[in-house]
């Protein structure tokens, strides 16, 4: 098997048009991800509107609506209105919402929305949940705004006419506080005992396609449901591989954790709009909104007139989309697939060593190094992200997720090419092409069999393209002519382009670029793939028949090295002129004012790392030695503030016996919640308040950067709330109670913030802050 592959230019040409068929792969892939038409408010009656949706929307979710606010009383009297005009029987659940992590206990005054239709003979019942509060700086049109509205829809074009099974609309309180209301629905509630289907709706941006991202556990019999009955199916196992291994939870964590089987649903795009002021009405893309609602309604139908019990299964599948299919494989397929892809490598390996292409010891040097390219590219990626936030820290304070972050994202791709450069050109005259290309593949294969073991779900993604590559290798060398061996080669790794990429864009839109070595990483395995094609549109080196095995060294080996490094900080260059910070694209500041009521001493604080002209107006100085007791948290910027005439936060001490002590707290008149910071570890908290069941969390750990121990009461009474907490020690403690009232407006020689300013997303921002130290002793 002597003898050149295809003579260079042809060979050029060849190269050129297989990669071009690739990135034609990888466009229609994305054009799959694509949302739903907004049909107008003349659709027929049975079909979801989005434009009807929205008239809902626009009468509830025009202003922020945190727990325990007016805005979240008139949106409850609303929808209560509107749901009861349907024809539902609905109640309102009143109860005391608790959650806890490192350190904090967190608790709220919830009033979740339940309406329940009787199904004419049910098998079980079907439940559609959504929160409809919002983050208290931001009116929440898509988180979640949109998810309630969809449900109002949705019972519209259901029609009077029962489904077979019990239908439960929850729409949940205080989800942004700790998911307090899903909290108590399923603690207190008979339906939240009952179980169910779930079908749970979010929002973590204010675009982009409805993507099911979750599910429960054994969800064979639910995903083959979701891709039968929903319109445009979208979203794959490993979002729902990768959220169960996050912290982060949604309504649907509580729910299924107390026995609901379900599915969980967000759309993720633009998510620079995620939590501010600029999640609203004006910037929802309307296509999200019904794409949302027709699955809801698609899956409503379904499943109201389904066998619930017959859901039932005991094992997960891979699900997945390519090329508008939605292809779905059962969990006990998943490793004999990653073996079959590692031993598929293998065998590439082994007849390549037997055409004497490559050498066993070179592909396994060959393999080893291919490491140095995946380090590299994550490592440069999170270097970028360190770079731009030198060059313009507001970035910090968006998390990642920037407004414009489109020639960012090609210098992460830039970077992922050097990185692999950088690897192959130095190796590729002293190992061959043969050597690399087949050493790379097991980092996919090797990965894949990993993944098969710890995350079923998402082997998938790195299981297929190794085995399609493999296979397509093994093609390459066993057919004769060139041209049936570039197709074999392209047809290889056309699965590898179905998947990565678009996982890569997935990461970008979810994570950010804060965490860019994600995108990087997934890039890089994808550019592993291509080693093959990518080698036919380089210049010369003597590739022999089959993949071709490399000799003499290509001078000019770091041309295409600093070619990527130069694209990649255009690129860069070209972010930090495009990105720039308007009113249609505001940037974030923090700033909240903060009393001490035992000194009337006041100060005007932020946590941004470079306030802005606007913010300097109010602080100066790093000096946080003024600020009450327990109150810094991290490193602030602070200036002097004029004292207001406020009630503020009262603590009685009831009682202290050992390390149990019981309190009385009133946040004072208009303050909407109270956080007490404890300076010692608290283990256990009680609360309650006057006609609703006390609730009782434990704690562990403690909170970093402040005293180390929290408690939060959001939408506290007017009368006060009980709190016992538990310190394991019977000396003095020192607590600081801080009253929260939500704006600034109050505070005399305040001014709103400018077009191109919105308020940040950090917790305490936005607010009036009034504190009193007490120390505790016993009795």
């Amino acid at each position: 098997m002597k003898g050149k592959l295809i003579d260079v230019p042809r060979r050029t040409l060849a190269g050129l048009l297989a990669l071009l068929a690739l990135a034609g792969v990888i466009m229609l892939t994305a054009m799959g991800q694509s949302t739903m038409q907004p049909l107008p408010a003349s659709a027929p009656g049975r079909e979801f509107s989005a434009e009807r949706a929205l008239r809902h929307l626009e009468r509830f979710a025009a202003e922020p609506r945190p727990l325990g606010s007016p805005a979240g009383d008139r949106a409850r009297t609303y929808l209560v209105g509107q749901l009861r005009a349907a024809g539902l029987d609905v109640a309102v659940q009143r109860a005391i919402g608790a959650n806890s992590s490192s350190g904090l206990a967190s608790f709220g005054r919830v009033d979740n929305v339940v309406a329940t239709r009787r199904g004419s003979d049910p098998s079980g019942t079907l439940l559609i949940a959504a929160h409809y509060d919002s983050a208290a700086v931001g009116p929440g049109a898509s988180d979640d705004g949109a998810a309630v509205a969809a449900m109002l829809e949705t019972v519209r074009a259901l029609g009077a006419a029962p489904l077979r099974n019990d239908l439960v609309l929850l729409m949940t309180d205080g989800e942004e506080d700790g998911v307090l209301g899903a909290e108590a629905f399923v603690r207190e509630h008979p339906l939240g005992r009952k179980g169910g289907v779930l079908l749970n709706w979010e929002a973590r941006g204010v675009s982009g396609p409805s993507l099911m991202f979750e599910t429960s556990r054994n969800n064979a019999g639910l995903v083959s449901t979701f891709a039968a009955a929903a319109p445009h199916p979208r979203g794959d196992s490993v979002m729902t591989e990768l959220y169960r291994l996050l912290p982060n939870n949604t309504d649907f964590t509580p729910l299924a954790k107390a026995g609901f089987t379900g599915m969980n649903f967000a759309y993720i795009e633009r998510s620079s709009r995620y939590h501010t002021a600029d999640d609203s009405i004006a910037n929802l893309d309307r296509g999200s909104l019904q794409h949302h609602g027709s699955t809801m309604l698609a899956l409503a139908r379904t499943l109201g007139d389904a066998d619930l019990p017959a859901l039932a299964a005991d094992h997960d599948v891979t699900y997945f989309r390519i090329l508008g299919v939605m292809v779905t494989y059962p969990g006990w397929l998943v490793r004999p697939l990653a073996v079959l892809a590692l031993l598929a490598v293998a065998g590439l390996a082994l007849l390549a060593r037997w055409a004497r292409l490559a050498s066993i010891p070179r592909i396994i040097v060959a393999a080893a190094s291919a490491a140095v390219p995946l380090v590299l590219a994550v490592f440069l990626a999170q270097g970028l992200w360190e770079v731009l936030v030198a060059l313009r820290p507001a970035y910090d304070g968006m998390g990642g997720l920037l407004h414009r972050p489109m020639a960012y994202q090609a210098a992460v791709v830039l970077l992922a090419a050097l990185a692999l450069l950088a690897w192959y050109l130095p190796l590729r005259g002293r190992l061959g092409l043969a050597a690399l290309a087949i050493g790379a593949l097991v980092w996919p294969a090797g990965l894949g069999v990993l993944a098969a073991w710890f995350a079923p779900g998402a082997a998938f993604v790195l299981t297929l393209p190794a085995l399609l590559c493999a296979l397509g290798g093994l093609a390459a060398l066993l057919l004769p002519g060139a041209v049936w061996r570039v197709v074999a080669l392209t047809l290889g790794a056309s699965m590898a382009a179905m998947l990565l990429p678009a996982l890569a864009g997935t990461a970008f839109d979810g994570m950010g670029l804060a965490l860019g070595g994600v995108s990087a990483l997934v890039l890089a395995l994808f550019g592993l793939t291509l080693l093959p094609l990518a080698e036919l549109t380089l210049p010369a080196l003597s590739l022999s028949a089959g993949l071709g095995g490399g000799s003499g060294t290509h001078r000019g080996s770091g041309l295409g090295i600093v070619v990527a490094a130069v694209l990649a900080v255009a690129m860069t260059g070209v972010g930090l002129a495009t990105d720039t910070f308007d009113a249609t694209n505001p940037q974030r500041s923090h700033l909240a004012y903060v009393l001490n009521a035992d000194t009337r001493v006041a100060h005007w604080v932020s946590g941004d790392a470079d306030p802005t002209a606007w913010t300097r107006r109010y602080v100066s100085s790093r000096d946080t030695g003024s600020l009450p007791a327990g109150y810094a948290r991290r490193t602030l910027w602070t200036g002097d503030a004029p004292a207001i005439e406020t009630e503020g936060p009262r603590v009685a001490i009831l009682s202290r016996a050992g390390d149990a002590i019981r309190l009385r707290v009133r946040a004072g008149k208009g303050a909407r919640s109270v956080t007490l910071r404890v300076e010692r570890p608290i283990t256990q908290v009680t609360a309650g308040a006057t006609g609703l069941t006390p609730v009782t969390v434990s704690v562990s750990g403690i909170r970093a950067n402040t005293w180390p121990g929290e408690i939060r009461f959001r939408g506290i009474p007017a009368g006060g709330v009980d709190i016992t907490l538990r310190v394991p020690s019977a000396d003095p403690v020192r607590l600081t109670a801080i009253a929260e009232t939500d704006g600034l407006s109050a505070v005399p020689g305040f001014t709103p913030r400018p077009p191109g300013l919105v308020a940040s997303t950090r917790e305490d921002g936005d607010l009036i802050a009034v504190t009193r130290t007490y120390d505790l002793r016993p009795a």
